[in-house]
C-alpha cells in the first residue's frame, strides 16, 4: 500500500501482508509520535503494549474459533485513510440524523466517527456528578477503568483499536445515582471532504467507548449507528462496561448505515453482584457486521438479558459472537438471537456459556432461530455449553429453517398476497426479540423500522435520512 493518508496528506500507509496486519504495524512505527501527540496520556499508556500484541496476532483469520465465519483479513484489504491529525470534519448533526423516535425524550449527543462532538450538547442539566463526554476531558476516572476488561493480548482487533484509537466517549453514572431520560449516542461517520468528493475512497475510524454504573447507579444508553456519506467505512469499536453491585445498565444498539459500511465491534462486561444488564442490538441495514460480546458474571445474583435482531438481504453478513462467563454462584443469563435473511445474505450466530467451578444455582438459556426465505440465504450457528458446576439449569436451542408453508397457504386463502403474506410472517417471526425493548416509545418505533425494513423501503433511502 502506497497510499497517502487522504486527511493529513503526510503520512503514508506503508505496503504489507494483510493477513498479518503489517501495514498497520509500519504505520504505527512510522505515525507513533502523530498519534501520541493527538491523544492524552491515560491512552498512550497502552498504546505499545498493544502494539507488541498486534505484532504478535495480527488480524485473526478463520483459524480462530471465535472469527471462523468472518474473513477479517481481507475487510482491511482497501487503503483506508485515517485521520491521525485530529482534524475537524465539518458535519450538521440534524442534518445527517434525521431518525428521531417520536416521543421518546433522550439526552441527545453526537460521535463523529471516533471523536465526541462538543458542538452540540443538550440543555438539560445531568444529574449531580453525571459525566457524558470526551475520553481526552476526563482522565482521572478513564485512568482507573480504560483497558481493564478489553484485554488487548487476546484479540486482535481490540488490540488495533487501543493502537490506534486516540479519543472516544465516557459515560459515567456515580454511585446512588438514576439517570432518568435515555442517553442517546449518535455515531456517525462522515468522511473528510477529500474522500466524500471521490465516493469510492474508504475511510477508517477506531471509536472507543467507556460506560461505568458505579453501586446503585441505573442508566438506559441507545447507540445508533449512522453513516452520512456514500463512503466506504470501516470501524472498530470497543466498548467496556462496568456495572456496579446493585446497578442496572440497559444498552441499545441500532445500526441502520449503508451497503458500503464495515463494522467491527467488541463489546466486554463486568458485572458486580445483583447487578442487572440488558444488551440489545439490533442490525436493520448494513454492508458488513461483526458483532463480539464477552459478558463476566463476577459476583452473586447478577443478572443479564443479551437479545439480536438482524435484517439482511442482498450480499449483507451478519456475525454475532457471544461468550457469558458465570464466575459466581445465583447468576441468571438469558439470550434470544433471531435472523431473517434473504437473497444472498450471509448470517452467523455463535454464542458459548461457561460455567466456572462454583458457581453453583446458575441458570442460563440460549436461543437461536433463523430464517432464511431464499435458497442463496446462508446460516451458521453454533450454540455451546461449558459447565463446571453441578447444581445448574442451563439449555440452549438453535433452529434454521423457512416459513410455515401451511401459514403462508392459509393467509393466500384469505384473500392476502404471497408478497404479503411473507413480510407479514417475517415481521411476526423477530417481533419477540422487538418486544424485549423496555422503552415504549422506542419499541414502538422499532416495530415501524422493521415494517419499512422489510418492505425494502430502508435500503431506499440516502445515506441514514431513514425517516423523510
Amino acid at each position: 500500500m502506497d497510499k497517502i493518508d487522504a486527511t493529513t496528506n503526510e503520512t503514508p500507509i506503508p505496503s504489507g501482508g494483510v493477513e498479518g496486519g503489517y501495514q498497520y504495524i509500519e504505520l504505527y512505527q512510522q505515525a507513533r509520535q502523530m498519534i501520541f501527540s493527538h491523544s492524552v496520556d491515560v491512552m498512550n499508556a497502552l498504546r505499545d503494549e498493544a502494539f507488541s500484541d498486534f505484532q504478535r496476532l495480527g488480524f485473526p483469520t478463520k483459524k480462530v474459533e471465535r472469527y471462523k465465519y468472518t474473513d477479517i483479513p481481507s475487510l482491511f484489504a482497501p487503503d483506508y485513510g485515517l485521520n491521525l491529525n485530529r482534524y475537524d470534519i465539518p458535519v450538521d448533526p440534524y442534518e445527517a440524523f434525521r431518525c428521531d423516535v417520536p416521543s421518546l425524550s433522550t439526552l441527545l449527543y453526537f460521535v463523529v466517527n471516533d471523536a465526541f462532538y462538543q458542538e452540540v450538547l443538550p440543555k438539560v442539566s445531568l444529574p449531580e456528578g453525571v459525566i457524558i463526554g470526551s475520553l481526552r476531558d476526563n482522565a482521572d476516572i478513564v485512568k482507573t477503568y480504560y483497558g481493564r476488561l478489553a484485554k488487548t493480548s487476546e484479540d486482535g482487533i481490540t488490540a488495533l483499536n487501543t493502537m490506534l484509537a486516540q479519543d472516544g466517549l465516557l459515560v459515567y453514572v456515580p454511585r446512588g445515582v438514576r439517570v432518568e431520560r435515555t442517553i442517546q449516542v449518535i455515531n456517525i461517520l462522515k468522511a473528510p471532504s477529500l474522500l466524500g468528493r471521490a465516493g469510492g475512497e474508504a475511510f477508517m475510524s477506531n471509536r472507543r467507548v467507556l460506560i461505568i454504573a458505579e453501586e446503585s447507579a441505573e442508566m438506559k444508553l441507545l447507540f445508533c449507528d449512522h453513516t452520512a456519506d456514500d463512503c466506504n467505512f470501516l470501524t472498530t469499536q470497543v466498548i467496556e462496561v462496568f456495572a456496579g453491585e446493585n446497578s442496572n445498565v440497559d444498552l441499545y444498539c441500532m445500526e441502520e448505515t449503508h451497503a458500503k459500511n464495515i463494522r467491527l465491534s467488541n463489546v466486554y462486561v463486568r458485572q458486580e453482584s445483583n447487578s442487572k444488564v440488558k444488551h440489545n442490538i439490533l442490525t436493520l441495514h448494513n454492508g458488513t457486521t461483526r458483532n463480539k460480546l464477552d459478558l463476566v458474571l463476577a459476583g452473586d445474583g447478577a443478572e443479564c438479558q443479551c437479545n439480536g435482531c438482524v435484517i439482511a438481504d442482498k450480499h449483507q453478513h451478519v456475525d454475532n459472537n457471544t461468550l457469558i462467563i458465570h464466575e459466581a454462584p445465583h447468576c441468571t443469563s438469558n439470550e434470544l438471537y433471531k435472523y431473517v435473511l434473504g437473497q444472498s445474505a450471509t448470517g452467523a450466530f455463535a454464542g458459548r456459556v461457561y460455567v466456572a467451578h462454583g458457581a453453583q444455582k446458575t441458570s442460563s438459556q440460549m436461543t437461536n432461530q433463523n430464517l432464511t426465505s431464499t435458497r442463496e440465504a446462508r446460516m451458521f450457528t453454533q450454540p455451546m455449553l461449558e459447565i463446571y458446576a453441578d447444581d445448574v439449569k442451563c439449555a440452549h436451542g438453535s433452529t434454521v429453517g423457512q416459513l410455515n408453508d401451511a401459514a403462508l397457504f392459509y393467509m393466500r386463502q384469505r384473500g392476502i398476497p404471497e408478497k404479503d403474506a411473507r413480510m407479514l410472517l417475517q415481521i411476526a417471526f423477530v417481533r419477540e426479540v422487538i418486544d424485549q425493548v423496555e422503552l415504549t416509545p422506542l419499541r414502538d418505533r422499532l416495530h415501524y423500522l422493521v415494517e419499512k425494513r422489510f418492505r425494502g423501503e430502508l435500503s431506499k433511502c440516502e445515506g441514514c435520512r431513514l425517516c423523510n
